[in-house]
């Protein structure tokens, strides 16, 4: 790890008591506010409640940090983490960003607040967490990519403001990196209510306007500011002055990009066949793009958003608030650049679910680095918690409050349900369902035929080596099969998966000469005279000896 994030520790402590939380997904909840706090979780008593400035990043995954990524400068970020707190094992249940967002605004799995697609608009009723804030006395105010409800019913604006907000400025969609659009139209944003033109780069416009507000208040009311840029989303574009940064450095190509027998044994044939479509290494987008100079643009698209934070940091500490604000840092998914042959997010492999999860701030443990498990649905929570806020029943993540303090955590989660529902414009990825552990991955799918997948992720990281027909990895298989089941089936509509209106056939084009159609596992493959042709009757725990409640393997 770069000792230079690590040094800033000493110089800080003592000294920031603000904490301001950044992360790359903001969603919604689904029950109405209630007018008491009876049936909600207590919240740490607080003397003096504390601003929370909250900053969201788009498709920033866990390693696109300087500290952990060699090839990239982010001393803002660095300084999060030296002075503050790194939760390393964060996830989000949902690799997509509006069931994303609208997990981090609800507190909620997907299978619970129904946005379950970047088409798909928040339930009616639905009651976003800042909503709680408000009745606790916060000024509110929401910054950047909202991008939750793209069939928006008539007479709506994508960009419209939405309950829990006192201030809105955002933009329809996905948004521009710059004000022309390729298609020479004018991009806009909306403040207010007004729709306005968008002046210049994107993620420096709207940390003005985040500047600008927090400038403006006169009130003695704690505030609570949501920044969400759009960066770093593709089709990534860095500002023009980094347009050459890093010109100096080299892309690593992952070692599973390999399109080769070895690095495709035991992987699932939608994997090896989705290599070839929209979203793989050799048909990327419908494209000739090369991949590694794609994560170019990427890491330089970042340094805006880098340099955004410096200028909160620097707000602060200018206006006397550096004592008084929390930050965090997340991002709403994570982004695959070649592992697997992949690429954009979606799937359950770490690239795609994991993020980045940095807080900063008085009262928070200095240069601390939190193992458990986090998640997008505890941001809510935590935020919550921080204001002195209790928590509503229906919130189904923690906070992290106390882990970010330094305590330990005596019962705390043993792993984390990721969930997504097949889209038919993006076809090349299944329904997916996977229970990550501590030790352990198990991934499934749903209306597929295809292998399932489990990796020892103590020892195979990366994810090369699937477990899944391991004799003695049965009893694990068997185990977390059942708690994913257990875990789906705590779902307001019952175990359902949705289904949604096609308008056309989706991306299904392949390019001809590149890699060929996947083979059936060669597991599979009999010729009828084996003995375990009907095994398949028999439950795994029955098999694997769990039938009278003997534990699985950890």
């Amino acid at each position: 790890m770069n000792g230079f994030k690590r040094n800033w520790a000493n110089t800080l402590i003592g000294k920031a008591t603000a904490v301001i939380m950044i992360s790359a997904l903001v969603a919604c909840n689904d029950t109405q506010v209630g007018g008491d706090s009876a049936g909600q979780k207590s919240a740490q008593p607080v003397s003096k409640p504390k601003n929370v400035i909250y900053v969201l990043t788009d498709d920033q995954r866990y390693d696109e940090l300087g500290f952990m990524n060699p090839v990239i400068d982010t001393p803002n970020m660095d300084r999060m983490a030296a002075e503050g707190v790194h939760f390393e094992n964060a996830f989000v249940t949902t690799a997509l960003c509006s069931p994303s967002r609208a997990s981090i605004l609800t507190g909620q799995y997907m299978h619970n607040h129904g946005v379950v697609d970047n088409n798909k608009p928040p339930r009616e009723g639905t009651i976003f967490f800042p909503e709680y804030l408000q009745k606790a006395g916060y000024n509110t105010a929401f910054v950047g990519k909202w991008h939750m409800g793209e069939l928006a019913p008539a007479g709506r604006r994508l960009d419209d403001p939405q309950p829990g907000f006192d201030h809105w400025v955002s933009f329809a969609g996905q948004g521009h990196y710059y004000p022309i659009k390729p298609n020479g139209e004018q991009s806009m944003l909306n403040i207010n209510g007004d729709v306005v033109k968008q002046k210049g780069y994107i993620t420096d416009e709207l940390t003005d306007y985040a500047v600008d507000w927090l400038d403006s208040r006169d009130s003695e009311e704690p505030f609570f500011m949501y920044l969400s840029h759009k960066a770093v989303h593709a089709n990534f574009a860095p500002a023009q002055r980094h347009k050459e940064q890093y010109a100096d450095r080299t892309i690593p190509v992952p070692d599973s990009q390999a399109d080769t027998p070895e690095n495709y044994e035991g992987k699932p044939m939608w994997v090896k066949n989705q290599r070839n479509s929209w979203h793989g290494v050799d048909f990327p987008y419908h494209s000739s793009l090369d991949v590694q100079a794609y994560k170019m643009r990427y890491h330089r698209a970042l340094s805006a958003v880098d340099e955004s934070l410096g200028r909160l940091f620097q707000w602060l500490e200018d206006n006397g608030h550096a004592d008084d604000t929390i930050v965090m840092l997340m991002g709403d998914n994570g982004f695959m650049f070649g592992e697997h042959g992949l690429i954009d997010k979606r799937n359950a492999y770490e690239e795609s679910m994991r993020v980045p999860l940095l807080a900063w701030g008085n009262g928070l443990k200095s240069n601390h680095v939190v193992k458990e498990i986090a998640a997008n649905i505890d941001i809510a929570p935590t935020i919550l918690d921080i204001a002195g806020v209790e928590s509503p029943e229906q919130f189904e993540g923690e906070s992290l409050y106390s882990l970010a303090q330094g305590d330990s955590a005596s019962q705390w989660r043993d792993d984390l349900l990721y969930e997504y529902y097949w889209e038919f414009n993006y076809p090349s990825t299944p329904t997916t369902f996977a229970l990550r552990t501590d030790d352990y991955k198990f991934i499934t799918y749903h209306g597929l035929w295809d292998t399932e997948e489990l990796y020892d992720m103590r020892t195979d990281p990366k994810e090369m080596n699937n477990l899944i027909h391991d004799p003695d990895s049965l009893a694990v298989v068997a185990d977390l099969r059942s708690k994913l089941f257990a875990r789906l089936g705590d779902s307001r509509d019952g175990l359902s998966v949705p289904y949604t209106e096609k308008f056309s056939h989706g991306a299904v084009f392949r390019e001809g000469e590149r890699s060929k159609a996947a083979e059936f596992p060669e597991q599979w493959l009999r010729d009828g005279s084996e003995q375990d042709l009907r095994n398949f009757m028999k439950p795994d725990k029955v098999r694997a000896g769990l039938s009278k409640g003997k534990p699985a393997a950890h």
